[in-house]
């Protein structure tokens, strides 16, 4: 948990350097000469802007741009490094955590592996057996709903980040959302198939 909220904290703190930036329909060109035709910029960050396409989401960077663009948008050098440097810190603390997480849940799962082992053994009750059988149904159907609301606070985040006031919290916590959600699916997959075993 509080690894959790150091990292939100640090997401705050690069969200904060964002703004939201409404702007009618505009050109771009970049100074390989790459062209982007009646775009619109969604966002701007410290180190480039987000603009919305007919084809799409792209973000350009300033380094990309001319100097009347960078200017345009006030373009910082320093900030720009700050600004990385802080997304690059949050990555790290949330790679750091989704490993965390794929220890525990490794540690958990040979544990449960062990526990199915010693309650399957032939001298196991037919008690025993109904009871770890509705402990299981009951853990799938926990599983099931987590699945459920991981995927949508996914698509939240994912919809959410192209809005003119993004919830760029969300949106920073999306590669630690699907990290989360693969191992809710893996444990998942192990339930039914311990129930499948269970049940025969």
């Amino acid at each position: 948990m509080v690894q959790i909220r150091s990292v939100k904290g640090i997401v705050a703190g690069c969200c904060s350097v964002l703004f939201a930036f409404a702007a009618s329909a505009d050109d771009f060109k970049t100074i390989d000469g790459k062209e982007y035709k009646n775009v619109t910029v969604s966002r701007v960050e410290p180190d480039g802007i987000v603009l919305v396409t007919k084809s799409g989401i792209s973000k350009v960077y300033f380094t990309e741009l001319p100097k009347e663009v960078q200017e345009r948008f006030h373009y910082d050098t320093e900030k720009a490094k700050e600004y990385s440097a802080q997304q690059n810190a949050a990555l790290d603390q949330l790679r750091k955590q989704r490993e965390e997480t794929q220890r525990q849940t490794a540690e958990a799962t040979e544990k449960k592996n062990k526990d199915a082992a010693d309650q399957l053994s032939a001298s196991e009750g037919a008690q025993r057996r109904r009871e770890r059988i509705q402990r299981l149904q009951a853990r799938y159907q926990e599983l099931d709903q987590q699945e459920d609301d991981l995927l949508l606070r996914i698509g939240e985040g994912e919809v959410g980040q192209y809005r003119a006031i993004p919830n760029a919290g969300l949106h920073a916590q999306l590669p630690f959302l699907h990290s989360h959600l693969d191992e809710v699916r893996h444990e998942k997959d192990q339930v039914r198939q311990q129930l499948e075993q269970a049940q025969r």
